[in-house]
């Protein structure tokens, strides 16, 4: 990034995955396809949810608000790479590559609390199914998201402005295909000890105190479970939350993954590859993993395309 006295204009180059020209249509058709099949199917869930009274239940209320935010957190990256891509650009601004690492940790810390919020809406109803109903009202619902929104948009707020104090050389290279703070404050030319300190304190706190709480919450279901005498109530239970064991399971997997590869190889192209795992493959998955392991989410959609399909049947036989 250019920064000056006189000038005014300012602007990194996103590297990307491959410079070959030969690859670059490739990359387009691929990502373009798993970006659209991440907003369709986490669209599908939305709308199969919203339109199904029997799915109005915290449960599917926080399923509903992962999906939104999944096609929020894959929107933040993936169509800037496309229009780098289609352009043979490989130009971000300054103020679109804050821009992309606010709203990356501002989503990704939603999902993170998500994951964690569901957790204990399933130790609730494994734990204590004659109060569930009491204790997931709908206030308690509504005000556990809005607490992880605004935590996550205070966390991505700090990360920002603390951006913000850092300054950088000239011709400013990033080893990726977006913006991501660490790699940002590893290219800064202004100190970076309190950035560093700042960005791990807050990954600490806000990564490690929502896996223990999920940890916690299933250490609790998996001993009411082994306390079920048949093997037929265990595997029923034991299905309520096996979809998101499996997504959490997903999720972190592939976040720390991505951050162990690369700090063992501390390479950037490797880097940029792993991290394709958990901003486009997750998201793109986990509408797959509820609908195939979840039967009611299956009748929800079933009901929706049945119900378009006969519109659209109904609409041909007016024109005729």
């Amino acid at each position: 990034m250019v920064r000056s006295n006189d000038t005014s204009t300012s602007q990194f180059l996103l590297l990307g995955f491959s410079e070959v020209p030969e690859l670059q249509p490739l990359l387009f058709v691929l990502f373009l396809a798993m970006y659209l099949i991440t907003v369709l199917g986490n669209l599908f869930i939305i709308l199969a949810i919203s339109s199904d009274s029997h799915l109005h239940t915290p449960m599917y209320f926080f399923l509903s608000n992962l999906s939104l935010v999944d096609i929020c957190f894959t929107s933040t990256t993936i169509p800037k790479m496309l229009v780098n891509i289609q352009r043979k650009s490989k130009v971000i601004t300054y103020a679109g590559c804050l821009t992309q690492i606010y709203f990356l940790i501002l989503f990704g810390g939603w999902d993170n609390f998500l994951l964690t919020v569901m957790a204990y809406d399933r130790y609730v109803a494994i734990c204590h199914p004659l109060h569930y109903m009491v204790i997931m009202n709908p206030q308690l619902c509504g005000l556990l998201v809005l607490v992880s929104w605004i935590i996550s948009v205070l966390n991505s707020l700090l990360h920002s402005l603390m951006l913000l104090l850092l300054t950088f050389c000239a011709d400013v290279r990033i080893p990726h295909f977006f913006c991501e703070i660490k790699q940002m404050i590893q290219l800064a030319c202004s100190d970076t000890f309190l950035n560093d300190m700042v960005m791990y304190l807050a990954t600490g706190l806000l990564a490690g105190g929502p896996l223990a709480g999920i940890l916690y919450s299933y250490s609790k279901i998996v001993s009411s479970i082994c306390a079920i005498p048949s093997a037929q109530g265990k595997y029923k239970t034991f299905s309520t939350c096996a979809s998101h064991l499996s997504v959490v399971s997903l999720f972190y997997c592939t976040v720390l993954g991505v951050y162990l590869s690369s700090a063992g190889t501390h390479s950037s192209q490797s880097s940029a590859v792993t991290s394709v795992m958990y901003t486009m493959v997750t998201p793109m998955l986990n509408p797959f993993i509820y609908s195939l392991r979840n039967k009611d989410i299956k009748g929800a959609l079933k009901r929706v395309f049945g119900m378009a399909g006969a519109q659209g049947t109904t609409v041909l036989k007016l024109k005729k």
